[in-house]
């Protein structure tokens, strides 16, 4: 069809919280949802991973993508459809976006946030995997005296006052 009868919305994808540590995979999971519906990507940007107001599929804490899109209005219920039937998207909402300007838009834009902060989290997960060469290096809890150093060094405990008994209230 033409773009005449294409119009802008904004959608709204929410993926479990486990998404962070695949946010490439997220990322291209929603645009190939919009892809599908042959929707053409204005704006996309990670929006924000927060606490849920309550638990969803057992998850209480979620990643948000925001995007942009122009899409034909019969398309949309395609686009809700694959929505639902993704294992992957926990909600989604998309709105007519009519009423936003251009510049609104645009200013919206952060695939290049989004592929620096993908960058910087594959590199900081594969440093964190040649460090670990199988031995583990998580101290749980405080060490003791013993541990530290020589009894010796570790303080004395305190030797408590003896009380006074006072002597019983004459009645």
């Amino acid at each position: 069809m033409s773009d005449n009868n294409k119009r802008m919305y904004e959608g709204m994808f929410l993926f479990p919280q486990n998404a962070i540590s695949d946010m490439q995979k997220a990322s291209d999971h929603v645009l190939a949802l919009l892809e599908r519906s042959d929707a053409e990507l204005v704006s996309f940007k990670k929006w924000d991973d927060r606490r849920l107001a309550f638990e969803i599929k057992g998850n209480k804490r979620g990643v948000y993508f925001l995007s942009f899109f122009r899409c034909e209005p019969s398309r949309l219920s395609e686009l809700e459809r694959n929505c639902n039937l993704s294992e992957q998207v926990l909600r989604s909402l998309v709105v007519r976006a009519d009423h936003l300007n251009a510049e609104d838009i645009e200013a919206a834009e952060g695939r290049t946030a989004l592929a620096d902060e993908i960058k910087l989290r594959t590199e900081q997960s594969a440093s964190a995997s040649e460090s670990g060469d199988g031995s583990s290096s998580v101290t749980m809890g405080a060490a003791t005296a013993t541990e530290e150093a020589p009894a010796a060094a570790a303080p004395a405990p305190k030797e408590e006052t003896p009380k006074t008994e006072e002597p019983p209230a004459e009645s």
